[in-house]
């Protein structure tokens, strides 16, 4: 189970930390690629990053610069800092995982989701 936080109204110019936390005993955190997405109404899910268990990091181009992701396992969270956020970053963001290496775009690769935590900017 992954379980997103964090999200929440932000001025344009902000800054804001979503966090993930994994439960259960089926999946194995240290060992997983993590990757934050987010989709906006009537738009697609879209991949933002996703990090490795070796801490190898995948960035989308469009968000490059201003959006990282990190992880700790000792904590079983991943996280995505988000910086001089953006009307266009309202959405809703979600965590998913899963336990092959290679960090990749398509969500439906991807086994295990969080529920979302809703991020809106206002200018």
């Amino acid at each position: 189970q992954l379980v997103e936080s964090g999200g929440g109204t932000v001025q344009a110019g902000d800054s804001l930390r979503l966090s993930c936390v994994a439960s259960g005993g089926d999946f194995d955190f240290s060992d997983s690629t993590m990757a934050w997405f987010r989709q906006a109404p009537g738009e697609e899910r879209e991949f933002l990053a996703g990090i490795n268990f070796a801490g190898g990091v995948t960035v989308n181009p469009p968000v490059e610069g201003r959006f990282m992701i990190y992880r700790s396992n000792a904590k079983k969270s991943v996280y995505l800092q988000m910086n001089r956020l953006e009307r266009e970053d309202t959405a809703v963001y979600y965590c998913a995982g899963k336990s092959s290496t290679p960090i990749v775009f398509r969500s439906t690769d991807y086994t295990y989701w969080g529920q979302g935590t809703q991020v809106t900017v206002s200018s």
